[in-house]
């Protein structure tokens, strides 16, 4: 299935506005991921992200700037449906109070009065309820798939439209008999999640609210079947992804000239610390440009996990996936620090606890659980640092009288806490050992060689393998995707970077 053809999947009916920016919208898209349920909204301003302040002045008309800015939301929605596996579309909810919402809700109140009204004359009149059944007849036809040949006949026997009408005309229309085999029908072809739904809609006898909750359920199932079919091509759409990523961006960057300018200072940079470090270590480098460009590549992404978000942007070509860069930055903190305290733990206190088994993983989830906020604003690094010191101290007392060591003394005591509470500087010799070893173990994981197998770990690492080996599949899957839909761009810059 191509993908633009995934892309109006997602514009099912009320779904138009909330995974593709419609074109008469400025609301943003929403999408979310089922792990954490959080939903994220991605605006119009996902195409400003791209626009320098300094830019030179240029005036587009408001039909260039919605066209482009849709193209961006578009790009974003192909890339996200591609490298998150929890990716699924929710319904927008709009803010409670809000205008827009009070609005929807006015009309919407308006138009079930308007049918209930009609359906209250004497005679019935039928013009709303034709118009529903219309709409609910077309939305039952986009459920069904190619082997369902019987149903679709089944629905266009009943739900016959222009017998109908001559039914209302005649006075012999019975609505409410529709009503139930439309609810029949949608038990059939609902997901079993939906069960529950349908049996609601079974024990609802008045008319309307009938058919106004149908048409909430039919919502539901529409947002199931756009879902489905999401997961069911996922994994056939990473091509089709690069293509139409590449082919997006590039259409972007041919209205936007300088919109590259962050992307080549972030090559720019990352070649300058390279060189440097090269002739710190065997006098001025004379590396030739060709081998000096392997490197630049995986070195450039692991400087991502070190970001100062606060002094300079980040790259144009990797701000789709800025939100997960930041969090592995946030989760790559907490396991240097971890490793750091545990390793701190160890070589103080030697041999007396190397074999004890299960102490690496109680000490280890004391440890995780007191720096859960670490990256709170009102985070205090010295004072929790101390706290943990003083109950690693008390663990480690128990532990040591459990199996028969000589106690804890205080020297050894006011030493682990030194020690520990000295991590919170980032250039403490410990906390900078576990940083370069996890560097280079996220770095060696991008190497061709380590693509279907991890790297060795190396050191210290033990307690934290898990989490670093779970990390280290997300950032390569990331980087790998980035590098296959951007590398023309890449090359060029490089291009131009090593040969100045």
């Amino acid at each position: 299935m191509p993908l633009e053809l995934v892309i109006k999947t997602c514009k099912l009916g009320n779904l138009k506005k909330t995974a593709v920016q419609d074109e008469d919208s400025n609301d943003g898209p929403q999408w979310s991921s089922a792990a954490n349920d959080k939903t994220v909204t991605k605006p119009l301003s996902l195409y400003v992200m791209f626009i320098h302040i300094a830019c030179p002045p240029r005036f587009v008309s408001i039909e260039e700037l919605m066209e482009t800015a849709k193209g961006v939301t578009n790009m974003a929605l192909a890339h996200e449906i591609v490298v998150n596996q929890d990716f699924e579309v929710k319904p927008t909810e709009l803010p409670e109070g809000s205008l827009e919402r009070r609005v929807k809700e006015i009309m919407r109140r308006a138009f079930w009065d308007c049918l209930e009204s009609q359906l209250n004359e004497d005679p019935p009149s039928y013009d709303h309820a034709i118009k529903l059944l219309a709409e609910i007849k077309e939305i039952l036809m986009s459920f069904l798939l190619p082997g369902h040949g019987r149903l679709q006949s089944r629905i266009e026997e009943v739900l016959d439209l222009p017998l109908i009408q001559q039914q209302a005309e005649k006075g012999a229309l019975d609505i409410g008999l529709l009503s139930h085999f439309v609810v029949g029908m949608m038990g059939s072809l609902c997901a079993p999640c939906r069960d529950d739904n349908i049996k609601k809609l079974k024990e609802i006898t008045d008319l309307v609210p009938l058919l106004k909750s149908i048409f909430s359920v039919l919502d539901l199932m529409k947002m199931d079947m756009a879902n489905f079919a999401l997961s069911s091509i996922r994994p056939h759409l990473m091509q089709q992804s690069v293509e139409y990523e590449r082919a997006k961006f590039q259409e972007f960057l041919e209205k936007q000239p300088n919109a590259l300018d962050y992307t080549e200072k972030w090559f720019e940079d990352t070649v300058k610390s390279i060189r440097e470090s090269k002739a710190d270590v065997c006098g001025a480098s004379s590396e030739p440009p060709s081998s000096l460009a392997l490197q630049v590549h995986n070195q450039a992404y692991l400087r991502l996990l070190r970001w100062d978000h606060a002094a300079e942007p980040f790259p144009e070509t990797v701000q789709m996936d800025l939100i997960r860069f930041q969090e592995m930055q946030r989760e790559v903190e907490h396991l240097v620090l971890l490793s750091s305290i545990l390793l701190i733990v160890y070589t103080t206190t030697g041999e007396a606890i190397s074999g004890l088994p299960g102490l690496m993983d109680k000490l280890k989830n004391t440890v995780d659980v007191m720096l859960a906020d670490l990256h709170s604003p009102t985070f205090c690094a010295h004072e929790a640092f101390a706290t943990i010191g003083e109950k690693l101290c008390v663990e480690l007392r128990d532990c040591l009288s459990q199996h028969g060591f000589p106690p804890f003394s205080a020297d050894d005591k006011a030493t682990l806490l030194g020690q520990i509470i000295a991590t919170t500087q980032p250039d403490n010799a410990v906390r900078k050992l576990i940083e370069s070893r996890i560097e280079s173990y996220l770095l060696a994981s991008l190497e061709p060689s380590h693509h279907q197998t991890h790297p060795s770990l190396p050191g210290g690492l033990a307690p934290v393998s898990k989490e670093l080996k779970e990390l280290t599949v997300r950032f390569s899957r990331f980087v790998n995707f980035n590098k296959l839909v951007f590398s023309p761009f890449y090359q060029k810059i490089l291009q131009k970077i090593l040969h100045k």
